[in-house]
């Protein structure tokens, strides 16, 4: 069996999804009033990645689950290695930050390097309830929300595997088990789910992961057509930043997520080359990294630009503060190549020496 084709617009779409969420979180830094509704909706950024996530893993695994070829421990191992690294080298960092604040005297919010939620984030379990506060790497609950996911993939498989001859009733099963927990979670909670994170984060998956399985399945069985995909991706895209701006509810959003992935997938199955530029696909390739960095460099710089610049707050000047947003980039290029990357390629070769399946990417 040979691989998947790579579908290059959704590697390039995973920077935006990023960057949505790192202005959700760098925007209260920046010295203006107000924050504009879209940037304020950043955080569903997490539910684009999430969509994105069941889409792919099906797109690379569910043909060998089918034909009885995937192997449990090794699409757990390939898992763990694409996000463990980093997950632990940006907890390292961040305790090494709060260790040398605290050494030179300045105040340190305690959550922050709590020792009590250091045990659930080490084992990737800080989304499931078992971290007591959002210390450490606040961001890191979405990738224990992810291998919350992983683990569960072969009852998703199984389930698509299921429908897999009606795409159709997949998808709205799927969209709405989505709009039935949105509805039921406020309910039981008091908050969105889509504001979930290390009480209910890896609830918080599944709807958006279900949604990406199902769409997966419409994907394969529909021939593509490239001016209908990129007019689907034009629309879905539209609608999708419309909701936000608007406040629509979440649902609307996640599920404009889900047409816009489709139709890029789509688009780049026809041929279409929007979304494969090199220097796109490689922001998007970094993605990841640039998301588990974002909080450790807020740390970085704004507590040193405002103890040496003598800034009144925590606010800064617009051109500092795009300064401080543009570094983020090339300071996360590092961190995959130096971090990320070889990590992951260590670890898979490391199991790969212990048994002898070859590996998925």
């Amino acid at each position: 069996m040979g691989q998947p084709i790579n579908l290059k617009p959704l590697t390039s779409l995973r920077f935006f999804a990023a960057m949505w969420v790192v202005l959700y979180h760098y925007w209260p830094n920046l010295a203006v009033a107000g924050t504009p509704t879209l940037v304020a909706k950043g955080y569903l950024g997490v539910e684009c990645f999430f969509v994105l996530s069941g889409f792919i893993l099906c797109h690379v695994y569910l043909a060998a689950f089918e034909d009885g070829r995937f192997h449990y421990a090794d699409f757990l191992w390939t898992r763990l290695a694409r996000i463990y690294p980093m997950h632990l080298a940006t907890l390292v960092g961040v305790g090494l930050l709060g260790g040398l604040a605290l050494a030179a005297g300045l105040a340190v919010d305690p959550n922050v390097v709590a020792l009590s939620a250091l045990p659930a984030n080490l084992a990737l379990v800080q989304a499931w309830g078992f971290a007591p506060v959002a210390g450490w790497n606040h961001p890191s609950w979405s990738i224990s929300a992810e291998w919350f996911a992983y683990l569960l993939f072969p009852a998703f498989a199984l389930a698509a595997v299921r429908l897999r001859r009606r795409p159709g009733l997949a998808v709205l099963g799927a969209v709405a088990l989505t709009c039935a927990l949105y509805a039921w979670f406020p309910l039981l909670s008091g908050i969105s789910l889509t504001s979930a994170t290390i009480a209910w984060g890896a609830l918080r998956i599944v709807p958006p992961f279900a949604i990406g399985c199902a769409l997966f399945l419409l994907w394969r069985t529909h021939e593509a057509k490239r001016r209908a995909s990129l007019a689907g991706a034009a629309i879905f895209g539209a609608l999708a930043l419309s909701s936000a701006r608007f406040e629509a509810p979440d649902a609307l959003t996640v599920a404009a997520f889900g047409g816009l992935i489709i139709s890029l997938a789509q688009a780049s199955r026809a041929g279409s080359r929007v979304g494969s530029n090199s220097v796109a696909v490689y922001l998007g390739e970094i993605s990841y990294s640039i998301y588990m960095v974002c909080i450790p460099w807020q740390l970085i710089f704004v507590n040193l630009a405002t103890r040496f610049l003598h800034l009144p707050s925590k606010h800064l000047p617009l051109a500092l503060w795009v300064i401080y947003v543009a570094a983020l980039i090339p300071l996360a290029a590092v961190a995959h190549h130096l971090i990320e990357r070889p990590s992951r390629e260590r670890m898979r070769l490391w199991w790969a020496l212990l048994g002898t399946h070859e590996l998925a990417t």
